[in-house]
């Protein structure tokens, strides 16, 4: 039952406008699915958090420019007189690509996270403080002693110093404390993978690039013989020996070799591209690379894919990452086990209050004074030694027991299958590894035969015994040969590259035969 003369009908008014605030706010989202969203913004450009603006062009669905966003990451500061080899291409990634950074700080994160455990060992300590004033005046009617007046304050404060000791726990925060340290294992392990995925990344770019350059090389060279055919049939045709079909055919084959090159300087472009985006640095940044010599593929890329794999498997950080999150798993199945044992705890506090109180009453009454002015403190302090045991939870701890049990089973499953994937990936890469190395050797046999055969044909047309379509279908197919000989030695360092990844062995492998880690 109310007190009458309340007012409950503002109150509902009140609470019935303030219920509508929340629905309000879809005034901030596009009226229409239809319809452009025409935002609020800053002098800026900055889009700020307003009913959009009538769409004045429906079908502009451009956003306005933000200038404080104009900004672009300044080039690399990079000498532009030296040619950058792979390794230092490699070592320049490790220190400006993001994903370093990014790595770093995750495993900096879960380090940080396994301290923070580290410390549910030690005592927590805390102090409080509280203060406070009152002030009261009172009227009083006394009849023949007329009105009595009294004036009364209080002030004070109370200063709390307390300790809170968990002494035994039967394990838990040992188990928080190990999952923890293996989650920064991972951590760590993620971090090292990053770098090795770099380092493949980046060579392999850096070997396209080479073969890219080398293209472009070739049909040079190309241009170069297309250029000397038709020198000689114009040489033949003003000489009467030589026909118009011989000096057109051999333009058409200029022109077309003259298409080739175009292409292959636009491949070498988006080769270079590649490559810096691959290393980390802005497009903008316009490193010369250096030129990589063509050297014999060591013998050491070739070996028994049993040995590969079994002193691969344990260092992959696939592997190594899936084997710590299987034992970080198992340290929480620990944890959460302890939560139904009991806690030994040790609880202490001090205190120490003090305050006064003055109350003026006028006139004095009977016995008292007209002013009384009250002053005191006290202190005191407590130890307690407990004891705390769960008895029921609701089946809380069960649930989280049974989570931790059906994570810790998905992480040995993981680990199995990061062993049994890697062994995939592993015999993949050696597979395309042989085959890279099979079709480099194949492919410069056959550009030695193509070079042959084109200085016969060329040779044997300008000395009137053979015909411009052999020595244009010669000089083609030295061009064909020429490229597939760059690719493919392109590829199996590719491959070696790609195999060192798999067996976990990038950064650290020696130098075979063109390839290197670091």
């Amino acid at each position: 039952m109310h007190r009458p003369g309340l007012p409950i009908f503002p109150l509902l008014l009140v609470s019935a406008s303030l219920a509508g605030c929340a629905t309000s706010a879809l005034e901030l989202a596009p009226e229409q699915p239809d319809r452009s969203w025409q935002p609020v913004t800053k002098e800026s450009g900055e889009i700020v958090s307003r009913k959009p603006l009538p769409s004045a062009r429906p079908s502009d669905y451009t956003l306005p420019a933000n200038s404080a966003l104009a900004t672009i990451a300044p080039p690399a500061a990079l000498d532009p007189a030296h040619a950058y080899t792979l390794p230092e291409l490699i070592d320049l990634a490790e220190s400006a690509n993001p994903l370093t950074r990014i790595a770093w700080n995750d495993a900096r994160n879960a380090a940080l996270a396994a301290g923070i455990a580290k410390s549910s060992y030690l005592p927590q300590i805390s102090a409080a403080a509280l203060g406070g004033y009152q002030n009261g005046h009172g009227s009083v009617s006394t009849g023949n002693l007329g009105s009595l007046n009294t004036n009364s304050s209080t002030h004070g404060g109370v200063g709390v110093l307390s300790l809170q000791w968990l002494l035994f726990d039967f394990g838990e925060r040992a188990g928080i404390i190990d999952a923890a340290e293996q989650t920064s294992i991972a951590a760590n392990i993620a971090f090292t993978a990053v770098h090795q995925r770099i380092i493949h990344d980046v060579s392999v770019a850096f070997y396209r690039y080479q073969a890219a350059r080398t293209r472009a090389g070739t049909v040079q060279q190309a241009m170069e013989n297309a250029d000397a055919v038709l020198a000689a049939a114009k040489s033949r045709f003003q000489r009467g020996i030589g026909t118009v079909v011989e000096v057109a055919q051999a333009t058409q084959n200029r022109a077309q070799t003259n298409l080739a090159m175009v292409q292959a300087q636009g491949a070498e472009t988006d080769a270079y591209l590649a490559l810096v985006t691959a290393i980390g640095i802005s497009p903008l940044s316009k490193p010369r690379i250096a030129a990589m010599p063509v050297r014999p593929l060591s013998p050491a890329l070739h070996g028994s894919i049993e040995q590969i794999v079994e002193s691969a498997i344990a260092r992959r950080p696939d592997v190594l990452g899936a084997y710590a999150v299987e034992r970080a798993n198992q340290a929480r199945v620990k944890a959460a086990e302890a939560e139904f044992l009991p806690k030994v705890f040790l609880s202490a506090f001090t205190s120490y209050a003090s305050g006064g109180s003055s109350i003026t009453a006028i006139p004095s009454v009977g016995q008292q004074a007209p002013t009384v002015n009250l002053n005191g403190n006290r202190y005191g302090a407590s130890v307690f030694l407990g004891v705390t045991m769960p008895i029921y939870d609701g089946g809380l701890r069960s649930a989280v027991l049974a989570q931790a049990r059906n994570d810790a089973d998905s992480a040995s499953t993981k680990l199995t299958r990061a062993k049994e994937e890697s062994v995939r990936q592993i015999v993949v890469s050696q597979s395309a590894l042989e085959t890279s190395l099979a079709a480099y050797e194949a492919a410069k046999a056959l550009a030695e035969a193509a070079q042959t055969t084109y200085d016969a044909a060329f040779a044997a047309y300008r000395k009137g015994v053979g015909t411009v379509t052999e020595a244009n279908l010669a000089q083609n197919q030295l061009l064909l040969a020429q490229n597939a000989s760059a690719d493919a030695y392109s590829g199996a360092l590719s491959a070696a590259a790609g195999l060192a990844l798999a067996t976990g062995a990038v950064g650290g492998a020696p130098d075979v035969g063109g390839w290197s880690g670091r």
